[in-house]
């Protein structure tokens, strides 16, 4: 079998509203990928910064998958919260991006977006807070559901991934 190698970190976000700033994440891979060892998905601490409105996390990622083929490649769908004062988590922004697919380092820019709701959940955030939340988050990284959404960017997560891939060859694959 075919073996990929994800070793790197979420670094950070940037461009988000307000900071206090975590990132939930996950992994969405195809049927015919197995994880041989790592976490399929996980969450940052909060980053409250002093200077900038750069979060940081240098949040790990290290996964290691057997495959087949290339059908259904693995990609990374985050969710940005923020965090108040009071401990209360808003969701700022959804987002996902598919793993590089040649081996080498690599820095990815994940951009986020949120929901906008109705014009009564948008008044209804700007005085009592929350918002619009997706039913299944499936939708951020599957079909064609997603654009009939309406929706507002937010900010970006930045990603370094390290790709190490191994008997692609024998699949007819060059890396």
């Amino acid at each position: 079998m075919a073996e990929l190698h994800v070793i790197g970190q979420i670094v950070g976000a940037s461009g988000f509203p307000q900071n206090s700033l975590f990132c939930k994440w996950g992994v969405h891979v195809g049927r015919i990928w197995q994880l041989l060892s790592g976490l399929k998905k996980g969450q940052t601490q909060v980053d409250v910064p002093q200077i900038g409105d750069m979060a940081f996390w240098g949040h790990p990622i290290d996964l290691h998958y057997a495959t087949k083929g290339i059908q259904g490649w693995p990609m990374l769908h985050l969710q940005v919260w923020h965090q108040d004062s009071f401990g209360r988590c808003q969701l700022f922004g959804y987002g996902y991006c598919h793993v590089p697919s040649s081996p080498g380092h690599h820095r990815v820019r994940c951009v986020t977006w949120r929901p906008l709701g109705s014009w009564q959940e948008q008044l209804a955030q700007m005085f009592v807070g929350g918002g619009a939340q997706l039913r299944s988050p499936e939708l951020v990284y599957s079909g064609a559901d997603r654009y009939r959404l309406h929706t507002k960017a937010m900010g970006t997560v930045e990603l370094e991934l390290g790709i190490i891939m191994r008997h692609f060859d024998k699949f007819g694959i060059e890396s």
